[in-house]
């Protein structure tokens, strides 16, 4: 596995360590408990078109050839290999607070021979430990939900992006289409986190799952939060009948 280029100075295993809020740490110790089973819930929950909507955030990056891409919260590290897969990126830093998932996603990029274009680090997404504009995009997937503060957090990817750099992320969002939005309220509400205790062996943290979401912004909101930390030209694009959208800002 290549190394982060030097100038990137990664955190020790743990995330941010001792002051952690709560909920970051909640959070970080879910994520280790169901990283096994991640992939798998990720194809049942989404009937497979998760990585159809990775892909096009990973477009929506839009990065020079040649280019150093961030992945924040890259979980198994899924969102690096679209990057890798839809741009010209010379390398992506993918990193998250999780050692656990981050096991797994190495085992992934070895499996697919990646590990020299990818490299993965522990480090928090509130304290992002790179200098100002390193990188020439900025990513992330199912990440801002589970920020203890989401301002900050869009904050540090933007200050962490090249001028004229994409910060792209994606996002689960309650789907409006009369008729569909109450089904899927059904379907994430009741069978989601009866799946999760199936297959994952953790329903509580498919019980989270959706109570993250209906707590979360409108993709509205969304959209607004990110002109306010400094983001130009920001747009929000729905997939999977408004399931999900992918919001992009210029640096």
């Amino acid at each position: 596995m290549t190394p982060p280029p030097p100038h990137l100075n990664p955190l020790p295993p743990g995330g941010r360590g001792p002051g952690e809020g709560d909920k970051a740490r909640l959070v970080r110790e879910m994520f280790t408990r169901i990283a096994r089973r991640y992939d798998l819930m990720n194809r049942l929950m989404t009937f497979g078109r998760h990585q159809a909507w990775r892909r096009v955030a990973a477009r929506l990056a839009d990065a020079q050839p040649g280019g150093l891409a961030l992945d924040v919260a890259t979980g198994t590290g899924d969102l690096a290999l679209a990057l890798l897969g839809q741009t010209h990126m010379r390398h992506v830093v993918a990193m998250d607070f999780s050692d656990g998932m981050l096991e797994v996603g190495r085992e992934k990029l070895q499996r697919k021979e990646a590990g020299r274009r990818v490299s993965l680090l522990v480090a928090d997404a509130l304290l992002l430990p790179f200098p100002d504009k390193t990188f020439a995009c900025v990513t992330s997937a199912f990440l801002l939900r589970n920020l203890a503060d989401l301002t900050q957090g869009l904050a540090e990817m933007r200050r962490v992006t090249q001028a004229g750099g994409k910060v792209v992320a994606l996002e689960i969002t309650q789907p409006t289409f009369p008729g569909w939005s109450g089904l899927f309220a059904w379907y994430f509400k009741s069978l989601v986190p009866w799946l999760g205790g199936i297959v994952a062996r953790d329903r509580e943290a498919y019980t989270y799952l959706p109570r993250s979401v209906e707590r979360f912004l409108s993709p509205r909101e969304l959209t607004r939060l990110m002109e306010e930390v400094g983001l130009r030209n920001v747009s929000c694009r729905r997939l999977g009948l408004g399931t999900v959208t992918v919001h992009t800002g210029t640096a």
